[in-house]
This record gives structure tokens, sequence and C-alpha cells, in this order.
């Protein structure tokens, strides 16, 4: 193979700083038009009213020329204008990630030690976005030179060390694929678990509790575990799931979540080893397109401690995930799934991106992330969306959004 030992092309690296207001980037290339020179790049950054404005020039015949003319713009504007000269445009290597962060607070020792981890790997920081400044901190940071899983191994024992969220993601079209999101119910979807709810009123809740939390963490079958339960219930009214249904409070976000993703024309769906009688109301409510869960069998307007059909379980929700991904062409590598339990864990590995949303240890280890906030909307952070952009997204169509907390 022949190497070329051709110098790369000369260039010049114009960075403007000053205070933000109308005209600064169109005043800059004005400045520049009259010279025989090409853009390779250009990066732009705004923050709390101060602009950084990065240009990457070609080789222009005349740089004196140049030079002098961005020195009487930048006293014109107050502004400060560096040139600086050197070789190649300096492209981003291939290995391209998404690091997204959430904090409730974030910290800036959480930033500095992610910000080391990612150089430890070799890797740079090209740029770095907010994505939300309440009621959770989320920042997007633009990483090259690293392989995207070679990092995640990295920073998720950062996030661990630090008490933040990490997700990483690569880069490229497929971030901006139509998706399928996946979400668990109980203690996801909702807050609570419907069974804990049914069982209250059947007056056996510390027994159907004790072996819920097992379930949950995994110590126990759970087919097993649920049949168990749903026998406890025996005799309960069937009046008594309206009431549970009417009951129910959504996680906080949820709505916001799943009408951003409608807007987006992702695909929403829910799996639930609870019960249909609850889930098929919520997934109508929502507007949810596919809805899978456990039937509860009521003969004589009573609930007799069985179940209808097959149990949906630890598998049948990885297998539900597959067949609504199929019925939509959507890749699984396009798919997200959302949980909390020990039972989300083969659909949490079987979705291009798992996500364990406030979870028991064992699913926090097998997700590709955490998420430990109070809400569901901040899944939308892994996606790269903004909180800026669903409030205008809310404000176009007249949709109330919950104002900022006062502290």
């Amino acid at each position: 193979m022949t190497v070329s030992t051709e110098p790369s092309p000369r260039t010049l690296l114009v960075t403007l700083s000053g205070t933000d207001r109308p005209g600064v980037t169109a005043a800059l290339f004005s400045t520049l038009s009259p010279f025989d020179v090409d853009v390779l790049d250009v990066e732009q950054v705004t923050a709390r009213g101060r602009l950084v404005l990065a240009t990457l020039l070609g080789d222009p015949p005349d740089e004196d020329a140049l030079r002098r003319e961005l020195a009487g713009l930048a006293e014109r504007l107050d502004v400060d204008i560096d040139i600086s000269a050197g070789h190649g445009d300096h492209r981003r290597p291939e290995d391209r990630a998404h690091v997204t962060v959430l904090g409730s607070p974030l910290r800036p020792t959480a930033l500095g030690a992610l910000a080391q981890a990612v150089a430890g790997c070799g890797a740079n920081i090209d740029r770095i976005d907010r994505l939300a400044s309440y009621p959770v901190t989320s920042v997007e940071l633009e990483v090259s030179g690293a392989d995207p899983e070679a990092l995640k191994a990295e920073l998720a024992a950062v996030a661990v060390a630090e008490g933040t969220d990490v997700a990483v993601q690569p880069s490229g079209l497929i971030r901006r694929a139509k998706r399928l999101v996946i979400m668990d119910v109980d203690s996801t979807l909702v807050q609570g678990e419907v069974i804990e709810m049914l069982a209250e009123k059947a007056g056996v809740l510390d027994e159907v509790a004790k072996v819920t939390a097992s379930a949950m963490r995994g110590e126990l079958d759970f087919a097993e575990s649920l049949r168990a339960r749903v026998r406890l219930l025996a005799g309960l009214p069937a009046s008594a799931i309206d009431e549970v249904r009417h009951a129910v409070q959504l996680t906080a976000g949820a709505k916001t979540l799943i009408r951003t993703l409608k807007r987006l024309d992702y695909r929403c769906a829910i799996v639930s080893g609870g019960f249909s009688q609850i889930t098929d109301a919520l997934a109508a409510d929502l507007g949810i397109d596919y809805a899978a869960a456990n039937t509860l069998e009521v003969v004589d307007g009573r609930l007799t401690g069985d179940l209808v059909g097959p149990i949906l379980d630890r598998p049948g929700k990885a297998a539900a995930l597959t067949r609504f991904a199929a019925e939509e062409g959507v890749p699984l590598s396009q798919t997200i799934a959302v949980g909390d339990g020990a039972n989300d864990l083969d659909m949490i590995a079987t979705a291009g991106l798992g996500v364990a949303f406030n979870a028991k240890p064992v699913v926090q280890d097998a997700a590709d992330t955490a998420v430990n906030v109070p809400y569901l909307d901040a899944v939308l952070y892994l996606l790269g969306i903004s909180r800026a952009d669903i409030e205008a997204a809310d404000a176009a169509d007249g949709t109330p959004t919950p104002a900022p907390p006062l502290s």
C-alpha cells in the first residue's frame, strides 16, 4: 500500500466569542464573502447570552487582508476574534457516540469524572448540549474516537460512583429512525403494583406484597408467584377491578412521554405481568398502539383466583416485543424497552436500548442504562429530545405543561 506523503491543506480556524445578539453570524460571513475562501466547517454555541462561533476556512489567497477585515469586525461588534492556522479539517473519527447524562442534581464532580473517563478511552468530547434544566438536569455529549461499547462500560462505572445516570448510544441515522417503545406497567407506567391494590381490597395485602417483592428481585419464578398471588384474590367482587382501574395513578411524565413519542410517529406498547382488565383501559386512554397482559378469570361477578389463558411472564414479555416490532416493521435494534423488575429482563435484553426505570439492582446491572429519577419522560432525553422542544410542541397545540419547580 502506498502512503501519501503530501501535507494536508492549510486551513484557518476563526473563533468569534462575545455577547450574543441578532446579526453577529451574518456580519461574520458578510466580512468573509469578498474573499476567495471555502467554508469547511461551522459550529456555534450560545449559553446565557454568550456566543462562541467557530468557522474553519480553506487557505485564503490574501490572508493578511482577511485578518485585517476580521480585526475591524471585532472592533465594530465588540467581540473577540481569534485566528489560528493549521492543516486539514480534522474530521471526526468513525467511532462516534451520544452520551446522555441525567442528574437530580447534576454536580460538577460527576461531569468532571465522566469527562476524565472519556479522555481515558482516548476519545474527545466534540460538543455538549443541554437537554433539560428541570425537573432534572440533562446534558448530551457528542463524543468521537472511542468504540461506543467500550465507552459504555467505562462510563457505567463512573455513573454508579457519582450517583448519576448515563446512556451511551452510537451516533448515526439509527438514532433518528422510527422506533417502537415498549414499557412495563406496574411501577413504570403507573405508580405502585395493581395486584397489591386488589389485594388490599381483598384484605391480603401483606401476603401478596411479600411474594411480589421476592418475584421482582428475581428470587421466585414469576409464573408461579403470580398464580400464588392471584389465588389469594379468590372471591373478590369484580367491581373491585373497576375501583382499582379508576384509582391507578400514572407515573409523573407518562403522558408527556407518550404524547411526544406519538408526535414523532413512534409506536408505543405496554406489556404487563398484571391484568388486561387494567392495561386495556390504559392503552385506550393514552393512545398506546399495543398492549399485552394476563387476564383475571371472573365468574358470577367474582374473581375465581385463576387466570384465563397462558401467563405473560418474563419470556412472554420479550416475545411480545418481538411480535409488535415485526408487525410494525421495526428492527429490534430500533426498539426501546423500559422496565423495573426481574420479569422485564428478557425484554430489556432483546431491545436495542434497554432502560431500567427506578429498577431493582438485578435489572440495573443488566440494562443498557438506568433512569433513577421519578419522571418517565426523562426517557425522551435518551433520544436527544430536549425539554424546550417538548414544551414548544405542547404550546403549539395548546397542551398545558407542568410549571418549573420553584426551587
